[in-house]
């Protein structure tokens, strides 16, 4: 992979000598993440997709969860402290991260908001999230995951 083709996930990861596998499939929009799991040829329990919501206004939180899941939005609330958090809207997600909708990684956003993860990620040897961009997976051990992207796991779903 040149230089170029390198995501912000990436970058994050390498500098912090975190050993990470990238796995690259055709981008395709209509891919749901248990379609990603199957290109993977992973379970889909341990393909995590990254939402971003509001709380209070400009308040943001990250939560990672399995693709096969739906986030608990009164769970999410719960865990972040707030009486409700709401989905952002998609036209906000990359001026607000640095990444586009698919392709949304918890790791390397242009700011560090409070993020969660679900709890199941903590009994998997690896995970995959998305590296930064439609297309791309990267996985590595939850533990470097939480510990990179400074995550507190959380009952979410």
């Amino acid at each position: 992979m040149g230089k170029q083709d390198k995501t912000n996930c990436m970058r994050v990861l390498e500098s912090k000598k975190i050993p990470y596998t990238p796995h690259l499939y055709q981008a395709d929009p209509t891919l749901t993440g248990e379609d990603i799991a199957g290109i993977l040829g992973e379970p889909a329990d341990q393909v995590f997709k990254t939402l971003v919501t509001t709380g209070k206004p400009q308040r943001y939180y990250v939560f990672i969860i399995p693709v096969n899941t739906e986030l608990n939005l009164k769970k999410a609330a719960a865990a972040v402290g707030e009486k409700s958090v709401s989905m952002i809207p998609q036209r906000d997600l990359l001026p607000l991260t640095g990444y586009v909708h698919g392709g949304c990684s918890p790791i390397g956003m242009k700011k560090r908001f409070p993020s969660y993860i679900h709890r199941s990620a903590e009994g998997l040897d690896r995970i995959f999230v998305s590296a930064g961009r439609v297309g791309c997976q990267a996985e590595l051990a939850p533990a470097d995951l939480i510990r990179v992207a400074e995550l507190v796991p959380a009952d979410l779903v």
